[in-house]
């Protein structure tokens, strides 16, 4: 584990591997471990691995208060120069869509490629703001039926159903231990308040946005709506949930590799 001081924040971050560099970004809730770990070996073994973790998220610490996207992209910037990479190429879950899509428009000169993996442009829609709200409020009351509903919501019922009970328990127990509730609590108001549309048509870097063809949490239509906002972007779609680098991890590495080793100009 590496860290790096940015802007009042340790942010930390792992590096693992050789070759051209790829920094990859969690979602809301997920850190450089619980996101990303079990993908790292296949990806290590041709690139340079990047895995920082912005603020709420594994052992970054920073002040408490509201997060914004310039901060949590001046974190994964930060993290990627500590760790040698003046160009990368850039994939982001989820909300760390949305923070890729922030560095790729306002650093173009640093991205090579960017990958969107179940993104969205905003989080103020009424649907996007009622789950925001319930999230909220299950992690102050019960953070344990947060962890059911993630699971509800977040794997394709097909997934779900080939699970037992006990299987089913330790996923929220995973969920459960992974969290940092003040952070998640945090990354949860971003997502809620964010809007990133003014900035896609200001992104030039090669992107792919990826949906989720079963996905209740960020419906699939936010990832063609990202392909559509931004020039020259191709669209994909998984069949999974949105927790598809779990439910997926073959075939998302499988799109990931394809696109970020197409040969650019």
């Amino acid at each position: 584990m590496h860290a790096v001081e940015v802007l009042g924040t340790r942010v930390t971050y792992a590096v693992d591997g050789q070759g051209p560099a790829l920094v990859l970004v969690a979602g809301t809730g997920g850190n450089l471990d619980s996101n990303w770990a079990h993908l790292v070996e296949p990806l290590a073994s041709r690139h340079t691995v990047i895995r920082p973790d912005y603020s709420g998220s594994g052992e970054t610490t920073d002040p408490p208060g509201d997060l914004s996207l310039d901060l949590l992209a001046a974190q994964v910037l930060a993290a990627a120069t500590a760790a040698g990479a003046e160009t990368f190429d850039l994939a982001g879950f989820s909300l760390g869509a949305c923070v890729a899509a922030q560095v790729a428009a306002t650093h173009p000169a640093r991205v090579r490629s960017l990958t969107l993996l179940a993104g969205f442009a905003s989080g103020q829609d009424p649907r996007m703001r009622m789950q925001s709200d319930l999230w909220l409020d299950l992690i102050r009351h019960d953070p344990h039926d947060f962890a059911r509903l993630v699971l509800l919501t977040g794997f394709s019922p097909a997934f779900l159903g080939r699970m037992d009970a006990a299987q089913l328990t330790q996923w929220a127990d995973a969920v459960l231990v992974s969290n940092r509730w003040e952070g998640i609590a945090r990354q949860i108001r971003l997502d809620a308040s964010l809007d990133i549309r003014p900035l896609l048509p200001r992104i030039a870097a090669p992107t792919l946005s990826i949906g989720c063809a079963h996905d209740a949490m960020v419906p699939k239509e936010h990832a063609r709506a990202l392909a559509d906002a931004i020039p020259g972007a191709r669209h994909a779609e998984l069949d999974s949930g949105h927790l598809a680098p779990f439910e997926q991890p073959e075939a998302f590495l499988d799109l990931l590799t394809a696109f970020i080793d197409i040969p650019r100009a």
